[in-house]
């Protein structure tokens, strides 16, 4: 697991293929807020959740210059099949190898059913239009998260 980050360091660089195929890299961003999440697999309650209350708020985001992007373990196929099934609105980036989800410290150990495991550390970052983290959400709930990110960005976006 990669080290914490902590605001107001460079956000780590990073490139990953899309649901289309092509491949994004956090400079394709450069001048605009981004919301990076990371969740553990398509199609699962939660993640569906989250994928469909941030395409819901999309609108809202992007008034604010920001773009809102989603990472999972999954295929590129995958996601375009989650994209397709519910209407998803966000970009998401396809992480097999987890390298972007280490470099944010969004893989680690998990407990489930007394088990633990390695997987993803549901999380989101805001990175500012210069690649700096500007927040941090750690151990992110699903239910109202969007929101507190919207409002975060609000909030930042007014001390410009």
């Amino acid at each position: 697991m990669a080290t914490a980050l902590e605001i107001n360091q460079p956000a780590p660089p990073f490139s990953a293929p899309n649901a289309a195929g092509t491949t994004i890299s956090l400079g394709n961003f450069a001048g605009k807020w981004l919301v990076l999440y990371f969740y553990p697999k398509d199609n699962t309650p939660g993640c569906t959740t989250e994928a469909t209350e941030f395409s819901a708020k999309l609108a809202e985001f992007t008034a604010l210059d920001a773009v809102v992007v989603g990472v999972s373990p999954d295929s590129e196929k995958s996601h375009s099949k989650f994209i397709d099934k519910h209407n998803l609105t966000v970009q998401l980036l396809s992480d097999p190898e987890h390298q972007l989800a280490a470099a944010y410290g969004a893989w680690g150990p998990k407990k489930f059913m007394g088990k633990e495991y390695e997987g993803i550390l549901r999380s989101t970052f805001l990175i500012n239009p210069q690649g700096n983290i500007a927040h941090i959400w750690p151990n992110v709930r699903v239910k109202g998260h969007v929101e507190k990110v919207l409002e975060k960005l609000q909030q930042l976006r007014g001390a410009d």
